[in-house]
């Protein structure tokens, strides 16, 4: 289980420091130039500007990301089922945005993944 541990810590540095690397710029310039993403990707979304998903994704995958990484260095009791509910808000994060914008890209697929690993991970840590 030793390694298991291994690949959810690092699977949740991951997604923790790129979901931060990824908000920074949407909360700083929330028109989304600095990512050259337009505005009209959330003309089916309610939100008008970048701010209100970049602090979610700061917050919801970012923040939470790192601290369930820190939950499972410390073995903090009931740490694999965090995993599992952080792979579960990143699935979900995901799914929403795919709804939301109508539009499916690469990194969608590779962030989904990262979350139906994280909910099998935590899952085998569950069970030890």
């Amino acid at each position: 289980m030793k390694i298991v541990r291994g690949i959810a810590i690092a699977v949740l540095a991951f997604l923790g420091v790129s979901a931060i690397a990824g908000s920074l710029p949407l909360m700083v310039d929330p028109s989304g130039a600095l990512m050259h993403m337009p505005l009209t990707l959330l003309r089916f979304s309610p939100f008008h500007t970048f701010l209100i998903p970049g602090i979610i994704l700061l917050l919801a995958n970012g923040v939470l990301s790192l601290l369930v990484a820190f939950a499972v260095v410390g073995k903090w009791r009931g740490y694999g089922w965090m995993i599992a509910f952080q792979g579960c808000v990143v699935a979900g994060w995901i799914t929403v945005e795919v709804l939301l914008l109508r539009e499916v890209v690469w990194l969608h697929a590779l962030y989904v993944t990262v979350g139906l690993v994280l909910i099998v991970l935590g899952m085998m840590l569950t069970r030890k």
